[in-house]
């Protein structure tokens, strides 16, 4: 019984080691100087236009690197609790140093479910960093259609800095 709890547990802590890693390796950009409220009404706008492209509305909300909220844009007709799923989104991204949808895959594949009692992780893509010169800037979140159409609005915002 006492072998079986050791292997167990070796495999959970191996589990986990090889997840931390793969994750450490996915974005590994530092922090940089915040994103100004320009930068992030420009992020905005090329997420929002994506997202009326694909028609669908969403909220989009751009943080600092300190998860501090510098934009957000409603459409109209949107969910109510699509504004602090987007907010959570970016906050998540930013504090994480990666986009949501890193947790969305490692929890999908069967990874290690204890990311989901961290503070702030939001497993559900839709979170993008932004970078800047290869520096973290800040983090845009999008909720109000399916976690791929929120990714691909992010992506499109975040694209918009170099």
């Amino acid at each position: 019984m006492r072998a079986l709890k050791a292997v167990t547990l070796i495999g959970i802590l191996a589990l986990f080691m090889m997840t931390g890693i793969a994750m450490a390796q996915q974005m590994p950009n530092p922090y940089g100087p915040n994103v100004n409220l320009a930068t992030a009404k420009k992020v905005a706008a090329a997420a929002a236009a994506e997202a009326a492209k694909i028609k669908i509305n969403v909220v989009i909300a751009v943080v600092d690197t300190g998860g501090n909220l510098v934009y957000l844009e409603r459409f109209d007709v949107v969910q109510w609790g699509s504004i602090d799923v987007a907010v959570n989104k970016a906050k998540s991204s930013i504090m994480f140093k990666r986009p949501t949808k890193a947790f969305e895959n490692i929890l999908s594949s069967g990874g290690n479910m204890t990311y989901l009692t961290l503070d702030g992780i939001r497993a559900i893509e839709g979170g993008v960093p932004i970078i800047e010169n290869g520096r973290i800037i800040g983090a845009i979140g999008v909720s109000g259609g399916s976690s791929a159409q929120d990714g691909i609005v992010a992506r499109a915002g975040a694209a918009q800095v170099q």
